[in-house]
């Protein structure tokens, strides 16, 4: 092979090399972009409302347990009998539990960056199965006295009570109680309670309930299913979802359409460790308050989604992430400047048309600002609409380019239409995730196969001598 012809293949690899440098810059550019949008999440979180996480109802019994103790008192040299008390809350999980909702979705804005917001619309009902108070007696202690030691009360955690929109109240049997500002649990003290003053615990008993909540929060909503029977049905007039948590909806129950979606979820306390995690956590957090001399703070130990109780989730997001999609676009766009390089050699090869490395270099920036116009478009229009207004320009400005270097406009047209068909092959990529992998090799086989076929009769050791070489060779 002529020395020559190795030298531009040398420059042409470092030129594409190169050119992975101002790819870089802009995907640091897309990260960028997507940290202001995060930022944007977090701006309209701290003026308005966060997430939500709903952990509840849950009926809490204080109660004092008294009991005697004998012991030996060295100072009277004789076994003496004490009374000793202790405070203690009692835990009591709904039986039944449904949950209805229907959520509306709004869009807000801080810059040019789009937040999904929502409002809940909920109706909580089911029953609790009330013990008798003095079956609570534990089996260590069995002659202790249990007495109530103030009200019982229903608690709900929730992780930002900004997010209320109604005062909510609680029918308890026939009786209807308005809930009071937190929750008064150790683990999750964000929330609301309600005081039960006449309830009876002096026999077993069923007493049903029900709570409308009308609740605000921002791109997610999350609930724990603390009860015996989770059943929970949730319905938006926003169509593009996304299921989380430790418990996905059921295949049947789900229902989308291009306006709505409406998921349902049957989960048994069988499959959940709820209540046992949130009894455990309220035991700690008590023990801990009562070390300290302490009590739970309204404000503080918010509910999150990372919280270690079990939940499942709803999350409200766009159907298209500029940001990801163009992160995305930018990883095969190395294959662009490789692949057009690579044509570009074949022209020199086959058609013994020589190209400058500057047009190598300038065909290839243009390349690479497609990516740039890509992400600073679909910022201010859709997506779909920023591809093809970007895409159709650089093919164009490559094409006309291209018909001048190439000493014949048919070629900057077919260059024009590869490059077309290259960009829409990118665009199924794109919207492809699932078969991106696959979709990307059958196209790097079919480039190469396509390489391998047009130079299959290329003799490469006499590529590039000069034509007298054989008059020379018959002298």
């Amino acid at each position: 092979m002529q020395r020559s012809l190795l030298f531009k293949i040398v420059i042409v690899g470092l030129l594409g090399i190169l050119l992975y440098v101002p790819l870089g810059m802009i995907k640091v550019t897309i990260l960028e972009r997507m940290h202001y949008r995060d930022e944007a999440v977090r701006s309209i979180t701290a003026d308005s409302v966060s997430e939500q996480v709903v952990v509840g109802p849950v009926l809490v019994v204080p109660y004092t347990e008294t009991w005697e103790e004998e012991s030996f008192d060295a100072s009277l040299n004789k076994t003496v009998r004490r009374q000793l008390s202790a405070n203690k809350k009692h835990y009591i999980y709904p039986n039944e539990m449904q949950i209805m909702g229907n959520i509306d979705t709004d869009q807000r804005y801080r810059g040019i960056h789009k937040v999904l917001v929502y409002t809940g619309h909920h109706k909580i009902t089911g029953d609790f199965m009330l013990p008798e108070l003095s079956n609570m007696v534990q089996k260590d202690k069995p002659k202790a006295v249990i007495s109530l030691a103030e009200t019982p009360y229903i608690s709900m955690g929730l992780s930002d009570t900004r997010g209320l929109q109604n005062f909510p109240k609680l029918k308890w049997d026939e009786q209807t109680i308005e809930f009071k500002q937190g929750s008064k649990l150790s683990s999750f003290q964000r929330g609301i309670h309600a005081g039960l003053n006449d309830v009876n615990l002096a026999s077993a008993r069923q007493v049903k309930f029900k709570i409308d909540l009308d609740l605000d929060g921002i791109e997610k909503l999350s609930f724990a299913p603390i009860a015996k029977n989770n059943q929970v049905t949730l319905s938006s007039n926003w169509p593009h979802v996304q299921y989380g948590g430790r418990f996905l909806p059921s295949p049947k129950g789900r229902v989308n359409t291009d306006q709505s979606v409406s998921a349902n979820w049957n989960i048994s306390s069988l499959s959940s460790n709820a209540q046992q995690q949130m009894t455990r956590l309220e035991n700690a957090g008590n023990a801990a308050n009562v070390a300290h001399g302490a009590s739970p703070a309204e404000d503080g130990s918010p509910i999150s989604s990372a919280s270690p109780i079990d939940i499942f989730s709803v999350s409200y997001i766009e159907p298209v992430n500029i940001y990801s999609q163009a992160d995305r676009a930018v990883k095969y766009g190395l294959m662009f400047v490789a692949l057009t390089f690579a044509a570009f050699f074949l022209f020199e090869v086959l058609k013994q048309l020589p190209i400058h490395p500057v047009q190598y270099t300038l065909v290839g920036l243009a390349l690479v600002i497609f990516f740039l116009l890509l992400i600073s478009l679909s910022e201010k229009i859709s997506f779909v609409l920023a591809y093809l207004i970007a895409s159709t320009a650089c093919i164009l400005l490559i094409g006309i380019y291209l018909a001048n270097v190439l000493r014949d406009w048919k070629r900057g047209v077919g260059f024009g239409f590869a490059l077309t068909v290259l960009y829409g092959i990118l665009f199924g990529l794109l919207n492809s995730e699932n078969n991106a992998m696959m979709m990307g090799s059958l196209l790097l086989f079919a480039v190469l196969s396509g390489i391998m076929l047009a130079t299959r009769k290329v003799d490469w050791y006499k590529l590039g001598k000069p034509a007298t070489d054989s008059a020379y060779d018959h002298a």
